[in-house]
């Protein structure tokens, strides 16, 4: 393997002179959605099998949420009272139902359907990506931050106030959060969903093979560690920061936090952290009785489960995305392959990883998960932190965010901030972040490997 070695002095002009340094990226890869679809041998199962979970997690995955069920072509029910928008699909659309933010923002919508009053926030826009947003903390009556205080929660963008079947909830008893304010005290920051192709193969690497790869990056300057569990100490892996354990908690989670839904996960109705911090969650506005996603008894076998658990089976079952090469580029993506590995990319983006041994289906069982992340959460340096801490991951650490499907997404980096390789690959170096080398080694390259490198990733 060859080393790349960048001078002291030049490195810090190399720093200095970043946004200097620009790349074509090829943009993302047409063609047919190279994921989306089912494991290989859930798809070829027979009806009754394994497969109707499948079809049966996606349709609920699919399902627009309205308050009580009452609105034709709204069929899930709990919307709110707080929400960010109305179905798990309206978030995770591109290139397929579990990938990212769409080409279309469905949030601006999301705001006066079914005769809602909310405000567009500034930053979500019609052709912009999918947020959610957060305040890192809590502030003084002026609005200003209180460093010492954090906050973090999720501070959903619009409320069901105005809607026709939300009763008595008006926007006199609730209303959006300050949005407006936090971003004038530069108190707001952003996250975009990520894609849950291949959940099931993640979800299924044993401990011991993740942590067989700490370390491996140290050639490079990168160190690394795993966000856990608080409680039984094992490794999370899903989320921005790896906060999530579980399909399952990762999907009750979301329910609640992104579309107000209830679940047995997340039992109760939640206001936004100043409500809690103040009066609470006005009555006015629990329209439902809790929890609002629960197991349904005296059903059939596939209705009898929750929501929540069947958006996990969704995502446990769903094919990891496929490496589609562009007619033509063969030669070049190989030669971006190798430089990806030459210069360090590969330290925190490991192509693969084997899954240990699975009950559920020989596709999770021993098999290769082509992922290219290590799973570990990395400091990432003061251009994209956040200030937000989960679990064991601080400010500016991040999760290798997986690699796969990566040709067909339009928005980059934790808040979306970037549409363009080039540009979210140099925003990964700033003062403290762990893959500083490895972008100096990538601005250092000729423009024709930096080509070969984006025709690469784009072929992810």
């Amino acid at each position: 393997m060859k080393v790349r070695a960048i001078p002291i002095v030049f490195l810090g002009l190399l720093l200095f002179a970043l946004p200097a340094f620009s790349q074509v990226d090829p943009g993302p890869r047409g063609g047919p959605a190279g994921a989306g679809g089912p494991l290989n041998s859930v798809a070829s199962n027979i009806p009754t099998t394994i497969l109707d979970f499948f079809n049966n997690g996606k349709t609920r995955f699919l399902n627009v949420s309205s308050v009580a069920g009452t609105i034709a072509g709204a069929p899930g029910v709990g919307l709110g009272p707080r929400f960010n928008s109305r179905s798990c699909v309206a978030c995770h659309s591109q290139p397929a139902a579990g990938g990212s933010s769409p080409s279309t923002n469905p949030e601006v919508a999301d705001a006066t359907a079914n005769g809602a009053t909310n405000t567009v926030p500034s930053f979500v826009l019609i052709n912009g990506p999918v947020r959610e947003a957060r305040f890192p903390f809590f502030t003084d009556s002026s609005g200003n931050p209180i460093t010492s205080s954090p906050n973090g929660g999720v501070e959903p963008l619009y409320t069901i106030a105005g809607r026709t079947d939300a009763g008595t909830c008006n926007a006199t008893v609730i209303s959006q959060p300050n949005f407006a304010s936090a971003a004038s005290h530069n108190n707001i920051i952003f996250r975009i969903p990520t894609p849950v192709f291949g959940s099931g193969l993640i979800e299924n690497i044993e401990e011991t093979t993740l942590l067989s790869y700490l370390g491996a990056g140290s050639l490079y300057g990168v160190s690394g560690t795993f966000n856990r569990n608080p409680n039984d100490g094992t490794i999370s892996r899903f989320g921005w920061k790896a906060q999530n354990k579980s399909l399952e908690i990762f999907a009750g989670e979301a329910y609640n936090v992104e579309m107000g839904v209830s679940n047995e996960l997340f039992t109760q109705e939640r206001p936004t952290p100043e409500e809690e911090r103040a009066t609470g969650l006005s009555s006015a506005c629990k329209t439902n009785a809790t929890p609002e996603d629960h197991t349904n008894f005296n059903t059939t076998a596939l209705a009898t489960s929750s929501d929540s658990v069947m958006f996990a089976m969704f995502m446990r079952l769903l094919k990891p995305p496929v490496q589609q090469i562009t007619a033509g580029n063969v030669a070049r993506a190989l030669n971006g392959e190798a430089t990806f590995t030459d210069i360090g990319c590969a330290s925190c983006h490991k192509k693969s990883f084997t899954t240990a041994a699975s009950s559920l289906t020989a596709d999770l069982n021993n098999v290769t998960a082509t992922l290219y992340s290590d799973l570990q959460i990395h400091h990432m340096g003061t251009v994209l932190a956040d200030n937000v801490s989960q679990g064991n991951a601080g400010g500016d650490q991040f999760r290798t965010a997986p690699l796969w499907g990566l040709g067909q997404r339009l928005f980059f980096l934790h808040d979306g901030r970037s549409t363009n390789l080039d540009d979210a690959i140099s925003k990964h170096a700033s003062t403290g972040s762990e893959a500083t080398t490895v972008v100096l080694n990538y601005l250092g390259l000729t423009p024709t490997e930096k080509d070969d490198l984006l025709i690469f990733l784009r072929s992810l």
